[in-house]
């Protein structure tokens, strides 16, 4: 899949296209509804389909020094738009000019200017412009003489509640996977390169991966089981804990899986980790010997999870 950066020329096999606009971080099941609508739409008038997205949020810049809340990297949003079926990624770099754009620059200078575009389908409650000035109905008004179209997706319901981010969000950091996995359709997912630690797993026994968590939000620290894609694109199962590692000094934050029967060097590649279920909280534990042992009950644990999944 091409990604595009909205600061460059649109490709002219990409001119005319129909484009999903919204942050999509995650890509959940309101998410693929949008995606959805407008790639069906752009199949129907034989146009590219292409879905939009910001970097950084527009919360980040904002608000900068906000807590780690992302629930997605551009890549792995890359990756979900394109198994959707989406032509291209168009990147929105959020920065000043575009925080100042009114609605009315927006619609004409941005949508139909300069990205060409015949088609948007956003949310219903997605806004636009300086101080977010811009709505659907404003879309409608101002596109419609520029012979721009757009449709707006209304709310999906799971479980009698809006599904969102931010509900995602909570459900992660109350350790709730399973609802996690429902409103995203699979797995919260942590995709990062393998670094060198302090080789400690490896003297008790249990190696791990060592991963840092940049900007995603944080789930509930502790004890996870998990699978993980491998560079190779093989599947593994194992044990994670994410955290500060209590046990340990100095506390250092990371996600650190631990894999079932597999051996092999990951150092410098990436890895994506997917956390199916909470296992326990972190803790401190009054001797080394308690931890392992308490680690070989969190892997034996894990595994009866993951043998069910």
């Amino acid at each position: 899949m091409i990604r595009l950066d909205s600061r460059q020329p649109i490709p002219a096999h990409l001119q005319g296209a129909i484009i999903a606009l919204g942050n999509f971080d995650g890509f959940h099941l309101g998410h693929q509804a949008v995606v959805g609508e407008a790639i069906s739409w752009a199949k129907a008038e034989g146009r590219p389909a292409i879905v939009a997205t910001f970097a950084p949020h527009p919360v980040e810049y904002f608000a900068p020094g906000s807590p780690p809340f992302r629930l997605s990297t551009l890549d792995q949003r890359q990756d979900l738009f394109a198994q959707a079926g989406a032509d291209a990624m168009l990147v929105f770099a959020f920065d000043a000019d575009m925080a100042a754009s009114s609605a009315a620059d927006w619609v004409e200078g941005v949508l139909c200017d300069h990205l060409r575009a015949a088609g948007v389908v956003t949310g219903e409650d997605f806004t636009f412009g300086k101080g977010r000035s811009g709505t659907i109905a404003s879309l409608k008004e101002l596109g419609a003489p520029l012979g721009l179209q757009s449709r707006a997706i209304g709310p999906v319901m799971l479980e009698g509640e809006v599904v969102s981010s931010t509900r995602i969000r909570r459900a992660c950091q109350a350790g709730d996977m399973a609802t996690a996995t429902r409103l995203l359709t699979r797995p919260f997912a942590i995709r990062a390169q393998v670094q060198h630690g302090d080789k400690l797993g490896r003297t008790i026994g249990f190696p791990t991966a060592n991963l840092a968590l940049g900007d995603y939000l944080r789930p509930a620290y502790g004890i996870y089981a998990v699978s993980a894609r491998l560079p190779d694109n093989s599947v593994v199962q194992g044990a994670a804990n994410i955290g500060i590692r209590p046990h340990f000094d100095p506390p250092k934050e990371l996600l650190e899986p631990h894999f079932f029967n597999f051996s092999g060097d990951l150092y410098g590649q990436d890895i994506e980790v997917f956390f199916h279920a909470y296992l326990r909280g972190e803790e401190k534990f009054g001797s080394l010997d308690e931890l392992v042992d308490q680690i070989g009950r969190d892997c034996e644990k894990a595994r009866q999870i993951l043998a069910a999944i």
